[in-house]
C-alpha cells in the first residue's frame, strides 16, 4: 500500500517561487504532480519514473517548474518558479505501482494519490 502526503503549499506573489513536498511510503513506478485550479478539472503539471529519474514537465509550466526525487526516493519535490496567478489550485501528489505505457498526464494512470496542498499566488 503506498501511502502519499503532500506539504509546502501556501500564499505567494507573482513571480515568487514555492517548494511542494510529497513523503512517499511503498514502491512506485511512476509519480506526478497534478493540480487542479478552482472551478477547472485536474491536471498534470510534472512527472517523474522513480527507477530512471527521467522527467517530463508539462508544456504549460516549462521552464519555470521542476520534478525530483530525493536519494532515499521517500520525498518527491516540486520546485516551482515564476509563478503566475494561473497556478493557483490545490496540488496533488500522485504515483502508480504499475509497469505500463499510460499517458503521465492522465489521472487514471495513478492508483494513489495525497489529499492535496494549496497554492495561492497573488497578482
Amino acid at each position: 500500500q503506498v501511502q502519499l502526503k503532500e506539504s509546502g503549499g501556501g500564499s505567494v506573489q507573482a513571480g515568487g517561487s514555492l517548494r511542494l513536498s510529497c513523503v512517499v511510503s511503498g514502491y512506485t513506478d511512476r509519480m506526478a504532480w497534478f493540480r487542479q485550479a478552482p472551478g477547472k478539472g485536474r491536471e498534470g503539471v510534472a512527472r517523474i519514473y522513480t527507477s530512471s529519474l527521467q522527467t517530463l514537465i508539462h508544456r504549460s509550466v516549462q521552464g519555470r517548474f521542476a520534478i525530483s526525487l530525493d536519494n532515499a526516493k521517500t520525498t518527491l519535490y516540486l520546485q516551482m518558479n515564476s509563478l503566475k496567478p494561473e497556478d493557483t489550485g490545490v496540488y496533488y501528489c500522485a504515483a502508480t505501482t504499475q509497469s505500463d505505457t499510460k499517458p503521465s498526464f492522465e489521472e487514471a494512470t495513478y492508483n494513489y494519490w495525497g489529499q492535496g496542498t494549496q497554492v495561492i499566488v497573488s497578482s
